[in-house]
């Protein structure tokens, strides 16, 4: 087990520090467009306070003029309920129309937005939907959701409109990205010194254990067994994929995570090569530092688990994000030497909190899309700093979210650019590949993108990991990653106007 002790001073923080825009690839947003469908999962996906089994899924489109010539770019997600905001009670269908509400609010601030860079646009969007989400009692990292949308949406199209790949973009100045407008410790560098210089030809795929997945075969009831021809316990999973890495969930409920634990423990030591690793998923179960550390002793002193935990990477936000950034959570971090390294996820909701994590003693943060490509990579180049610095640092890929036929190329192109080798990736195992999109936009991904999505043995694509690993050959080879103009028509459009 791997284990880390932070100390940092805490950074002094500005809302937007001036940026510089030596390289101009000036556009504007012309237009922007909303499509729904509905999607049904292959089995029910717990995680947290939620078990998810449909979802809608979104599709943004935005129009541009990049340096004077018309472009546009697409980018996609779920709603998934209980991530954005863990109330408990609140109605499932009053979150998804929260979600939409902040989508299209992004979608209207960026309307008619000119800038020098994709990512001044950004700075723009950003700062409105910001001081809109504030006004209105809305949480950042729900408000940026919608922002996240739009600014995926209007990389591709500059991507696709100079015919760069996203890791060239940010490298060449081409987005006009700068890590010190985010983070004011990094402004004397550039994104060509703190990103990597080359794009990752393959990533690690780490399969996310929930906590209803079946863990053997044999423990499937007969009238819950699949025949869409893909995995489903973890077992089958292991051996088909080959898998090594994973990302287990924990519920909080100390006798129920020792049971849980020992027995994917066993599964995976029966099944997966020697040399496996595992993230461990909080879930932002505990109150305090002192309750999870109680926990975490408890699990680290059960024989049975001791090699096990050789085997961790990091812990995934275990304190909730009410109390997960307390200048409290310091103090705990400080009496506590010996923690395994921990990073936040829920809780980087803004450009201020990384920095603040890094404070108070976390080992780093993750990165998904849909908190932020620009704040993700910025994110990434602090990292790097601070791990150039000789200090711990983590950046972890995660999904949650991340199905085709967009958002999981989008999402691969990231992790390849920041050079992020270990990518929770569980939206392929809970949706049957992409059997429920037209077979229009099934023969596109397929001719796009072979050798990361095959044929399924019932004809559809599905990704392909082999040896536990996904190629990235055809994401690096193309703008932004997807390299098709995916037909909407298919899906349903929604009313803009209603913000």
């Amino acid at each position: 087990m791997k284990s880390v002790s932070c100390s940092h001073a805490p950074a002094k923080l500005e809302e937007w520090p001036a940026a510089d825009y030596d390289f101009v690839v000036p556009l504007k947003i012309t237009g922007t467009s909303i499509r729904q469908t509905q999607l049904k999962t292959r089995m029910p996906f717990k995680y947290g306070i939620a078990t998810m089994t449909e979802v809608p899924m979104v599709f943004v489109r935005v129009e541009t003029e990049v340096d004077g010539r018309p472009s546009w770019g697409i980018s996609s997600d779920l709603l998934p309920p209980k991530w954005f905001t863990k109330v408990p009670d609140d109605p499932l269908e009053q979150e998804i129309a929260d979600m939409l509400r902040v989508i299209r609010r992004a979608m209207s601030n960026s309307l008619g937005v000119e800038a020098p860079t994709a990512f001044a646009a950004w700075r723009t969007i950003y700062g409105q939907q910001a001081a809109w989400a504030k006004a209105e009692n809305i949480a950042p990292l729900l408000a940026h959701f919608g922002t996240s949308l739009v600014e995926r949406a209007l990389i591709e199209s500059v991507c696709r409109a100079t015919g760069q790949p996203l890791g060239q973009a940010l490298r060449s100045g081409t987005l006009g990205f700068e890590p010190g407008a985010i983070h004011p410790a990094l402004a004397k560098r550039s994104a060509a010194e703190l990103l990597p210089q080359q794009p990752l030809a393959k990533v690690l795929a780490r399969h996310t254990v929930g906590l209803a997945d079946p863990l053997s075969a044999a423990a499937i009831p007969a009238d819950e067994l699949l025949v869409d021809s893909l995995p489903q316990s973890l077992d089958q999973c292991i051996r088909a994929y080959g898998l090594r890495h994973f990302k287990i969930k924990i519920n909080g409920n100390l006798d129920a995570d020792h049971e849980r634990l020992r027995s994917v423990a066993s599964t995976i030591g029966q099944n997966a090569p020697s040399d496996y690793e595992f993230s461990l998923d909080g879930n932002e179960q505990f109150k305090s530092v002192d309750d999870f550390r109680n926990h975490w002793a408890s699990l680290a002193a059960d024989a049975e688990l001791t090699s096990f935990f050789e085997h961790l990477l990091f812990v995934e936000q275990p304190l909730h994000r009410n109390i997960a950034l307390e200048d409290s959570v310091g103090d705990g971090f400080g009496d506590w030497p010996d923690r395994p390294p921990i990073i936040i996820d829920e809780s980087d909701a803004t450009i201020k909190s990384l920095p603040l994590a890094l404070a108070l003693g976390y080992a780093g943060t993750s990165h998904k899309n849909c908190k932020g490509i620009f704040k993700g990579v910025a994110n990434a180049c602090l990292l790097n700093a601070r791990r150039e610095a000789g200090h711990t640092a983590v950046m972890s890929g995660e999904d949650l979210c991340n199905v085709g036929p967009v958002a999981v190329i989008q999402d691969l192109a990231v992790m390849s650019a920041l050079g992020i080798e270990s990518v929770e990736r569980n939206g392929h195992h809970y949706m049957a590949g992409l059997s429920q999109f037209p077979e229009a936009t099934q023969r596109q991904v397929l001719a796009a993108h072979a050798g990361l999505y095959r044929t399924s043995d019932q004809g559809w694509p599905t990704l392909d990991i082999r040896d536990g690993q996904i190629h990235l050959r055809s994401v690096n080879d193309q703008p932004f990653g997807t390299g098709f103009e995916l037909d909407l028509s298919a899906f349903e459009e929604i009313d803009l106007t209603a913000v």
